[in-house]
């Protein structure tokens, strides 16, 4: 490595941390989410610099976008900020040393995992068992053939996130673009159809390169988010098409429990994929499971906001 890639890295980390910190302790709200953004674009940056570019995706779209706007929606709906009562600093301190330490033993725990791993590692099996996963990319043969328990409780969690959030309350109320953000509509309309391009490459992509379900549902959520602030999806928050939105939210988690059973059937073992079929059957979950995660990115926009 370099010295100027040295530099930029040792760059990258100091200014994670002090994003970090802006964001954990800054006085002002708004402030506090712009930095919670932008740290989730420079932790994709830091990623493309370890060679994980679908996580990268997935971070710049997740982190910096839909749960940015996400955050940024729930600061409309609070109420003025009226600033903080004298002595608050003072009070919060041992919360933030607690903080700072908990982080601190974490990050020392994770190393020494990390020190404890056996050398090489896994690439050397995950390559032998390649021919036979159905993919030619050793990320989607683990994260949907070698370890796909991984993948389906990933997908399960995500599920169990929203149906928490609708359990909080009512619908939101309807947003109002045309008011508040009169270029919301027309930027949706122009930039839609590259909402819908990148994820099916991305899924195509996913079988022989960095890609797959996740940063595809990535993209794809993150695009649709921009439809229901903009008012363009209203049939989501209509009841009478609330059965078919439920069944299209499970729809990735459901398919992935068929895949299981099948395996099963034909190979004596729980989401064991016969090779013959492996790849057929890892495309269609992965169709399934990227519609599914931006369903569920964007279902969080739409019901939950708890009572007054």
């Amino acid at each position: 490595m370099s010295d100027l890639a040295l530099g930029f890295d040792l760059l990258l980390g100091a200014g994670l941390l002090w994003l970090a910190w802006q964001a954990l302790f800054d006085t002002h709200r708004f402030s506090a989410v712009v930095h919670f953004m932008v740290f989730g674009l420079v932790m994709a940056l830091a990623w493309v610099r370890l060679d994980a570019l679908d996580i990268a995706l997935a971070e710049a779209a997740i982190g910096a976008g839909v749960t940015g706007a996400l955050l940024l929606a729930a600061l409309g709906r609070l109420p003025a900020h009226t600033g903080h009562a004298p002595g608050w600093r003072r009070a919060q301190r041992p919360l933030v040393w607690a903080a700072l330490a908990t982080g601190l033993l974490a990050t020392l725990a994770l190393a020494w995992v990390a020190w404890q791993l056996p050398r090489p590692g896994l690439a050397a099996p995950v390559a032998e068992a390649l021919p036979e996963t159905g993919v030619a990319h050793a990320v989607t043969a683990v994260l949907l053939n070698l370890r796909a328990w991984d993948t389906l409780l990933e997908i399960t969690v995500m599920l169990a996130a929203v149906c928490l959030v609708w359990s909080l309350g009512p619908a939101l109320r309807p947003y109002a673009p045309a008011t508040a953000l009169p270029g919301l509509p027309a930027l949706t309309r122009l930039l839609h159809p590259l909402f819908l391009l990148v994820p099916a490459y991305l899924l195509w992509r996913g079988s022989h390169a960095p890609g797959g379900a996740f940063p595809a549902g990535a993209v794809l959520g993150a695009g649709g988010v921009l439809l229901v602030l903009a008012g363009a999806v209203p049939w989501m928050q209509e009841p009478r098409h609330r059965p078919l939105l439920r069944l299209l939210l499970v729809a990735g988690v459901l398919l992935f429990l068929v895949v299981g059973l099948v395996g099963l059937l034909l190979a004596g073992t729980f989401l064991a994929l016969p090779g013959a079929l492996a790849g057929h059957l890892i495309l269609a979950v992965e169709v399934a499971a990227a519609l599914s995660i931006a369903l569920m990115l964007m279902a969080f926009y739409l019901y939950g906001e708890p009572g007054r």
